[in-house]
Formats: structure tokens, sequence, C-alpha cells
């Protein structure tokens, strides 16, 4: 009998062990990981809820940027963290829906050791060539491409991240051959593309307005559903010619996996909110993205969707496993 109500008492209080961090949480200082140098789109949101958060639960966040292996050092650091909602990560869709594919060992697995939070933005993908490529629109570019194939050479930031495998199912779709070409970065990647020395990259739309104005890019397509609501006169992909063929980047948040569903529920309603706002949705659009929040649910199964497809991009181009 006593044994009895022993084990009673203690399943209560692992139960209610269970509840109280969530309604104590936060209580104290909150990290959120930021896998991007500072200024960058990530660092940008992260900075954002960070605010937010504070202001909300007059708890203090804080953002720390640990940039560096296309995101693995700051997933790192998340996914190997007390799962308390404490230790956060705004993550991107290289980092995590592709490098489990391309890299042969990750020091964490994306996919298994994150609990999805909410998405916070989507971002245009875009595509941009060289002010001398004798080409107007993206038949035109593959009409080139066909005509001289292993010579037109595209740029990324990097091997396995978005502006890298955007380039492939765009070749592999258009059934044209393209060289790569990986920078440390989209600066110096924008830099010879600008120059002429690549003929083209896939890049987000942020930032590339100026070099427009200038002449310095030729922007043929939008990678999107629909138009760009910053290009409304740019065709996508898809109106030009290849339906289905959608890149979009986009960043969330992440908690180490097996934080309590109730404080991840507690940090994607406060996301949720805080995107909703219209002066953070309008400085959004003007910087190039659009907010995107979610439940933790339809996030979860937004990445694993993303997931299955890069893959697939990953394979048919030869790239799984090779770095």
């Amino acid at each position: 009998m006593w044994k009895t109500a022993a084990g009673i008492c203690a399943a209560g209080v692992c139960l209610l062990s269970g509840i109280a961090p969530a309604q104590d949480y936060p209580s104290r200082v909150i990290r959120i990981v930021v896998a991007q140098a500072p200024a960058s789109g990530p660092d940008l949101i992260g900075r954002t809820l960070a605010a937010r958060f504070t202001e909300a639960w007059g708890q203090q966040a804080i953002v720390d940027n640990r940039a560096g292996a296309n995101g693995i050092i700051g997933g790192d650091i998340v996914a190997k963290a007390k799962p308390d909602g404490y230790t956060l990560l705004v993550g991107t869709s290289s980092a995590i829906t592709m490098n489990p594919f391309v890299y042969k060992s990750l020091p964490h697995d994306p996919l298994r050791d994150l609990a999805p939070v909410s998405q916070t933005a989507s971002n245009v993908m875009a595509l941009v060539v060289a002010p001398t490529l004798p080409a107007q629109n993206v038949r035109a570019l593959v009409v080139l491409a066909k005509s001289r194939p292993g010579e037109i050479v595209f740029a990324s930031a990097g091997i396995g991240n978005l502006t890298h495998l955007s380039a492939e199912l765009f070749a592999l779709t258009a059934g044209v051959k393209l060289v790569h070409a990986p920078y440390k970065g989209s600066t110096p990647a924008w830099i010879d593309l600008m120059s002429g020395q690549v003929a083209l990259m896939f890049t987000t739309t942020q930032g590339i307005a100026p070099h427009l104005e200038r002449g310095k890019l030729k922007l043929l397509a939008t990678c999107s559903e629909t138009r760009a609501s910053a290009f409304p006169q740019t065709p996508t992909l898809i109106e030009s010619g290849y339906p289905g063929l959608v890149m979009t980047g986009w960043t969330g948040l992440f908690a180490p996996a097996g934080t309590p569903p109730e404080i991840v529920a507690k940090l994607s309603r406060e996301t949720v909110r805080t995107l909703a706002l219209p002066e953070i949705r309008a400085r959004m659009t003007r910087e190039g993205s659009e907010a995107a929040a979610s439940t933790p649910e339809t996030f979860a199964a937004f990445v694993k969707a993303e997931a299955a497809k890069w893959q697939k991009v990953i394979r048919a181009a030869g790239l799984e496993y090779t770095q």
C-alpha cells in the first residue's frame, strides 16, 4: 500500500515537474544563436525576436553570432545544449535541410537533434546574370548554355548551400551542363559576377536592387511560386517555362530536441505574434524577405518536405556526402 501511494506521489511529482518549467519560463537570460554574421538576414531575425521576447517576458534575450562551416558551428551549439528553452537557434534552409546530405559526417543531425519552433522568414531566390552575358531572359540563357555545354560558369556562396543547389536544380530541370565556381560567401561571388568573371548566380533578392539599377547585374527571373512584390515586372521560373521549379530560402527558430512541448509552444506563439506586427512585416519586405510564422507542427512538416526535396537534388547532382 505504501509503495503504491509512493508511486502515485512520484508520478505526480514527475507530472508537475514537466509543467513547472513551462509555467516559470523564462526565468533567466535566453540565448539566441545565429549561425551567420552580424547584419545578415538571419541576424536581423534573431535581433528582432530577442527584442520582442525581452519586452514580452521581462527577461533579457541576447543574440550570439556563431558563423562558419555553413551553419554547422552555431547549429552544433544548440543541438548539444540543455533542452530547456534557454538556448535557441535561428537556422537556415541550407544548414537544416541540405547539410545532412552533403557532409559525410556532422557533429549533430539537424533533422534529429533540433526541434522546430516556427518558421520566421521566406527569402525569394533570384536568377541574376553578368551584365555582359548575351541573354535577356531564361529561354535565351538555356539556349546559350546548350550551345556551350560545360562552358557557362555559375557562382555560389559555397558548396552544398542554397545558392549552389538552386543552380544544380535549374541545370537538371533545363537539361544544361553548367560549371560550378564556389566562393567563400556571397560578397566575393557577387563581385566576380558583376565583373563578368562568372556568368550567373542564384541568390536571394536581398540587396540586389542597387546593382540592378546601376546595370551591374541583370535579373532574369525570380524563383518563387508568384512574382516577387519587390520585382513585379520580373517573371518567375514557372512563367519562363519551368513549372514546379521553385527555390525559396527560409529561416526558422529551433530549440534543442527534447525541449518541453509547452515551452516550444510558448516560443512559437510569441514568434507568431512578433511577425504579425505590421511594422515588422513592412521592414522585412523592405529588406527583401517575407515574414512567415507557423506552429511547431506546421514548421516540422515543412522542414521534412524540404529535406526530402533537396536530398533528391543532391543525389541527382552527385553531391551526396561529398564533403
